[in-house]
């Protein structure tokens, strides 16, 4: 009988080790998705990172380009007006490389002259007597886009069918 009382010890030592085992690995399997969920977290954090830095470095990579074109630009703008009055197959030249530079690098002329006036594209600094309102009839700065955005707004004389005395 005391095999039997030994055995029913014995059951009774092997369940209770049995219930804690299985609630020690209940445990563990919850701090493993506990692991594994910040690991997700974190690595999904990271990438968000990596991507929110690529696109800044982008950003500003394209702003400082931005700025360096319109310190230019007054430069192109210079050389056309030097070539209205200088006849010189060197400054031909030399305007030339500069516009095959700027289309290089995707920017683009505004074509504005006879077109209705818009001033998301252009800046008016002159209303004249026209036939149609709201045309523009002269573009006294060119203006440009650079990748499809508006670089510089164009300068231009906007005509008006009757102009009154305040204006």
């Amino acid at each position: 009988m005391d095999s039997k009382k030994d055995s029913k010890k014995i059951n009774i030592s092997l369940e209770g080790e049995n219930k804690k085992i299985k609630s020690e690995l209940e445990k563990v399997k919850k701090e493993k998705e506990e692991y594994k969920n910040r690991y997700l977290r974190a690595l999904a954090d990271y990438q968000n990172f990596e991507k929110r830095v690529s696109e800044e470095k982008v950003a500003l990579q394209q702003s400082a380009a931005r700025d360096l074109w319109l310190k230019l630009l007054p430069f192109l703008d210079d050389i056309e007006k030097a070539e209205a009055f200088v006849k010189d197959s060197g400054l031909k030249l030399i305007k030339d490389k500069f516009v095959q530079i700027i289309r290089d690098e995707k920017i683009e002329e505004l074509q504005v002259l006879g077109k209705e006036f818009d001033p998301h594209l252009a800046e008016a600094v002159e209303v004249v007597k026209g036939d149609k309102d709201n045309i523009i009839v002269e573009v006294l700065r060119k203006g440009y886009t650079l990748d499809g955005k508006v670089l510089r707004v164009a300068q231009v004389k906007v005509s008006k069918r009757k102009i009154t005395a305040d204006q």
